[in-house]
């Protein structure tokens, strides 16, 4: 009875041991034929090879290259206004009129004391000559002569000062005409005619020259080697455009550095120089100013976008011929742009990834997005 029974145990227990190693014997060879991951979509672009302008973006202020605040020579009321606000006037253009009749009737008064100071000088020569010749008779002595000699040339002094005195009231008359100094634009209206004026105090016109403009804006002081030698080699160029528009861009040079550095922003103040001949641009205003302070040439660009940030720095997703995407760091010269110039690390014509790495690992198949790929072009100079 036991004999029976230990060999139905053992039929069982051989028929259970079949029984799993079949099961496992179908579970390998389903996964053998269960099918490879899905390639992983991202976007692709090729290295290129190129140029980078090293760019330092500021912001500035537009400064009139020439301002004159034009105020009263002299004490008067406002006889007439001949400019118009904004006028475009040339170094000479009259502007406003002052009334002339005191200073008319003051240069007449000089001329009078003058012409007296004149006639005496004259009758005191002659006295000179009358008492050399009486000297000469031995009617007069040698120190009347010299008397008479000391006069004239007293009034020939006098004479002198009449004339400064003429001179001067001629040249205040001529202040009462305002005339433009420089070649610019008149700013507002400020005074009317009777308006009286003071001298040296009250302000008759602001003009402001803008063909060319200055551009004036400040720059951290770790750039001020190259900005040095941009000025010496006087090809420091920059772009300048308008805050939030869409305008043109314009260009200048930067002619003056200044010559200390403000220890409370650690900057130095810079001015550029604009033609702005279409006057586009007005004293005052708040512009965007691009400063290309050196060019890194024939060196191998791709899109910022594509760099990623590790535990060793600076790394990129390069795909393989076989599709495959590898990590690999790369050492970057500058970001520009949305363009990253690439010192060591990756070769022109290499394929990277820029959209996607999130889903990346070493070794992950990937597809590209896109039917073609384009290629990472240098930002424009």
């Amino acid at each position: 009875m036991k004999t029976r029974t230990g060999v139905v145990l053992s039929l069982l227990v051989l028929a259970a041991g079949g029984g799993a190693y079949g099961y496992f014997v179908t579970a390998k060879q389903d996964a053998s034929r269960k099918p490879a991951a899905p390639a992983v979509p991202v976007a692709l672009i090729q290295a290129a090879r190129g140029d980078v302008p090293l760019r330092l973006d500021v912001v500035g202020r537009a400064e009139a290259y020439e301002a004159v605040t034009l105020r009263a020579r002299l004490d008067g009321q406002v006889a007439k206004v001949v400019f118009t606000e904004g006028q475009h006037v040339k170094p000479g253009d009259v502007l406003l009129h002052l009334d002339p009749a005191d200073y008319e009737a003051r240069l007449r008064q000089a001329e009078a004391a003058l012409a007296r100071d004149q006639a005496q000088l004259t009758k005191a020569r002659r006295d000179v000559e009358r008492y050399q010749a009486l000297r000469a008779k031995g009617f007069v002595s040698e120190e009347k002569v010299g008397e008479v000699k000391t006069a004239a040339e007293a009034q020939e002094s006098t004479v002198k000062a009449a004339q400064a005195s003429v001179d001067l009231a001629r040249l205040q008359l001529g202040y009462t005409t305002v005339r433009a100094p420089i070649a610019g634009v008149v700013g507002a209206r400020l005074v009317a005619p009777g308006a009286a004026v003071k001298i040296n105090d009250t302000v008759l016109a602001v003009i402001n020259r803008r063909q060319p403009l200055y551009v004036s804006f400040a720059v951290p002081e770790k750039h001020l080697p190259r900005l040095r030698a941009g000025i010496r080699g006087g090809n420091l160029k920059v772009a300048v455009t308008v805050p939030g528009g869409a305008g043109p861009v314009h260009e200048g040079t930067a002619r003056f550095l200044d010559n200390a550095v403000d220890t409370a922003t650690g900057t130095i103040q810079l001015k550029a120089v604009l033609p702005n001949a279409d006057e586009a641009l007005t004293p005052g205003q708040f512009l965007n100013v691009g400063i290309v302070l050196d060019t890194l040439h024939d060196v191998v660009t791709i899109p910022a976008e594509a760099l990623q940030q590790g535990q060793d720095g600076s790394f990129v997703f390069v795909v393989t011929a076989e599709g495959v995407a590898q990590p690999r760091p790369v050492e970057v010269a500058a970001v520009q742009s949305g363009t990253a110039a690439i010192a060591k690390g990756l070769a022109a014509g290499e394929t990277v990834v820029t959209d996607g790495q999130l889903r990346l690992a070493a070794g992950t198949r990937v597809q590209s997005k896109d039917a073609g790929k384009a290629v990472a072009a240098p930002p424009n100079n």
